[in-house]
């Protein structure tokens, strides 16, 4: 009888034996595999995505080798979406054995892939269906898992060792076109070189990339040059967004991707030198940042996807911690919280980048000031949103104004309105001005109105409202859009006087700073910011401040305005040139006009800012009797404009 030992000998030498049939077999007739899952592959192109799949050869050299020549992809009735002349790579067997796909080598010899867009129709538009079991959303997702598993699927895409040449890279978007030529791509023994030629309707250059790729060690550390001289230009969004941009060089290394337990963490950097942006919603002017880098730790669990506190962005010498979070525990929470530790005065205002803040360029202070942002918001429960920022200071002390001398708010200056980048004509913000009123001369109701509609905790406020703000964040995450402001009389003050009316970001930023400067180095005295606002404000077409606001519609001096009078100039400050849609054919207001009113008064006389014998005006009739009149006469009827005119759910009530 045969031992165990021998049976053991005799079952490795028969499974042995079997390997080796199979390997053979699959050896013999792995061109024929190969010629029927591209069979398969070819009738799933047409039957899911409607599109031509060809090759004109595909074999097997040696054992692993693959080689394709003319390989293209054709959607019906659209262009191309690639063809490649020659296509040869490796296949790691023993991850094919696994069920994965994992590429040694590849070389790629002349070609192209290109998405084009004409009109509606898109070459690749069939390639972005879902598929129906995709497309059901999973009441759980594990974030991590997710992740870590097509980053693994994406680098085993990557060979350890590639040469491409001469492959075009294709983008048709109506006529806004760009190419991106690779003329040469080596990656080999983890060192990685190209020359790229991009090309696009406006510049033409030449890129060189350059660096350390590790696809199975999950590492990397790039970085890109521009071959010509000057910046390197980035292609496609001027034409489509109207974004103009460029760098001298940007690098980006991945130090770490490792999944342990419950959580998947990548770490590394990404640098960028001398960032220059153009854009008609962030600035007028080109917005440089010399030097950024970010430092980053991007965590993510079963439940959520964040960018951990350990992260650091730095902006010139200015460095800060983000946290930024989506968590999906019990209910979707968004969180963002910024850390920006004890930072020198001056450090902050010489780092703030070029065009962005040209109000403070030449601006000088001493101190310190630390800063902290928590907001944090719910989707289920958004009235729960916490918005707390936080400043403290350090004898910080503003030693010398920029552009913005927001101590001419204190004496006589010229105003100059600019409205659609043209200069209005000249106010003298001053008692040898006629028209000039002082505080204490313009009527108590007018006072008392402008203040509810505009700001009514002006005078107990610092510059911005915390619950305002939260509200109106609200608001714009509710509707999608922009559709609600925060806006204190502080803020129309300073946008006023020292800014312009665009709507851009850097205009927005200036505001904000401009505002916590005045307000909390107490530069101007509330009275006095109250003042000025009412006597540079426009009141109507060409009317700027209460002193000719006035006497254009009611032929009086601002001290004798009485409460109907006072109200209605009140409501009209949001529109001042759209006053006259107020009245109908009449002369009268009309309903919704009155609502207003009525509105307004419930609100002052509950807030007891009114009495009841102030309520009396109800029974009389608003009269137009000033240099106003005409355009009522004028007034050609405008259901738009009458639309357009500012319900009091968008005041500062």
């Amino acid at each position: 009888m045969k031992t165990t030992k021998q049976k053991s000998i005799l079952f490795l030498k028969i499974l042995i034996v079997f390997f080796i049939v199979i390997i053979t077999s699959l050896y013999f007739l792995r061109d024929t595999i190969l010629n029927e899952a591209i069979a398969n592959l070819k009738s799933k192109m047409e039957l899911d995505y409607n599109s031509n799949f060809t090759v004109k050869k595909a074999n097997f050299e040696g054992f692993t080798d693959l080689s394709l020549t003319e390989i293209t992809l054709t959607p019906r009735n659209a262009d191309t979406l690639f063809s490649i002349q020659k296509l040869r790579t490796s296949i790691n067997i023993w991850k094919l054995l696994t069920g994965e796909i994992q590429l040694g080598t590849l070389e790629v010899q002349n070609g192209f892939v290109q998405l084009v867009k004409k009109g509606n129709v898109k070459n690749f538009a069939a390639f972005l269906k879902k598929d129906n079991q995709e497309s059901i959303k999973s009441s759980k997702k594990d974030y991590a898992e997710i992740a870590y598993r097509i980053i693994s699927k994406v680098l085993n895409l990557v060979p350890t060792d590639m040469k491409v040449e001469n492959l075009v890279f294709k983008l048709d978007d109506n006529a806004k076109r760009a190419t991106i030529k690779i003329d040469k791509l080596i990656l080999q023994n983890k060192n990685l070189e190209t020359s790229l030629h991009i090309k696009t309707n406006s510049f033409s250059q030449r890129w060189k990339i350059k660096g350390y790729a590790d696809p199975r060690g999950k590492r990397a550390d790039i970085r890109f040059f521009n071959l010509d001289t000057g910046a390197i230009k980035v292609p496609y969004l001027d034409e489509r967004y109207n974004l103009i941009s460029s760098f001298d060089s940007i690098r980006l290394k991945i130090e770490n991707i490792n999944k342990s337990g419950n959580e998947l963490h990548i770490d590394g950097f990404t640098s960028i030198a001398n960032l220059k942006i153009n854009h008609p919603r962030i600035s007028r002017k080109d917005v440089i940042v010399k030097n950024a880098r970010f430092d980053y730790r991007f965590l993510l669990g079963a439940d959520f996807i964040s960018i951990d506190s350990s992260s650091t962005v730095q902006l010139n010498k200015i460095k800060l911690h983000p946290y930024l979070a989506y968590e999906t525990i019990e209910d979707t929470v968004y969180k963002l919280k910024i850390a920006l530790p004890k930072t020198k005065a001056q450090d902050f205002i010489t780092s703030l980048p070029d065009g962005l803040f040209t109000n403070f360029q030449g601006m000088e202070a001493d101190g310190a000031f630390n800063y902290s942002l928590n907001f944090q918001y719910n989707i289920n429960k958004p009235k729960e949103l916490v918005f707390d920022s936080k400043l403290k200071k350090e004898n910080l002390k503003i030693t010398k104004y920029g552009t913005a001398n927001l101590n001419k708010l204190n004496s006589e200056f010229i105003y100059r309105a600019i409205i659609k980048d043209v200069l209005q004509r000249p106010i003298l913000v001053g008692t040898t001005n006629p028209n000039f009123t002082p505080l204490d001369q313009i009527s108590p109701y007018l006072q008392k109105s402008v203040l509810t509609t505009e700001d009514p905790s002006f005078f107990n406020h610092r510059g911005f409202i915390n619950e305002a703000f939260k509200q109106s964040i609200i608001k714009n995450i509710k509707t999608k859009k922009f559709a609600r402001g925060a806006s204190t009389i502080s803020m129309q003050l300073v946008k006023n006087v020292f800014l312009t009316r665009e709507k851009t970001l850097s205009r927005k930023l200036e505001e904000i700073l401009l505002v916590y400067i005045l307000e909390n180095n107490r530069i101007a005295s509330k009275e006095r910011m109250l003042e000025i606002y009412f006597n540079v404000i426009e009141w109507g077409p060409n009317i700027y401040g209460i002193g000719e606001a006035s006497r254009f519609y009611f032929d009086k001096n601002p001290s004798d305005l009485d409460l109907k009078e006072c109200l209605f100039l009140a409501r009209i400050i949001p529109s001042p040139k759209k006053f006259m849609y107020q009245f109908n054919d009449e002369g009268l207001l009309r309903e919704f006009a009155v609502k207003q009113e009525s509105f307004l008064t419930n609100i002052m006389t509950r807030r007891g800012l009114l009495s009841l014998e102030d309520t009396i005006y109800k029974q009389q009739t608003l009269n137009i009797t000033g240099a106003a009149k005409s355009y009522l006469r004028l007034k050609v009827k405008d259901s738009t404009a009458i639309d357009s005119i500012p319900t009091f759910d968008e005041f500062s009530l």
